[in-house]
């Protein structure tokens, strides 16, 4: 995920970087350095567990406890086409 697609998510949310920041269990400088995608003038890559939560997120996913899968279900491998 690129800081712009970051900063677009959260404002196509309705949501404050404060907000954005509870949402995903992060301070809010840290939303802060994910949209500038800068931190001490270094580059700051946002982690695919952030971009994988955003997406959540965005479909209404709030929390899991993956009760709803068997032990069968993360055994499987994906299908190859």
């Amino acid at each position: 995920m690129k800081p712009e697609d970051f900063k677009r998510w959260r404002k196509a949310l309705g949501l404050s970087q404060k907000d954005a920041a509870r949402a995903l269990g992060l301070k809010k400088r840290v939303i802060q350095y994910y949209e500038k995608g800068l931190r001490d003038n270094r580059p700051v890559a946002i982690p695919l567990a952030v971009s994988l939560a955003c997406y959540a997120i965005a479909k209404g996913v709030h929390s899991y406890d993956a009760s709803d899968l068997t032990a069968d279900t993360w055994r499987e491998s994906p299908k190859k086409a």
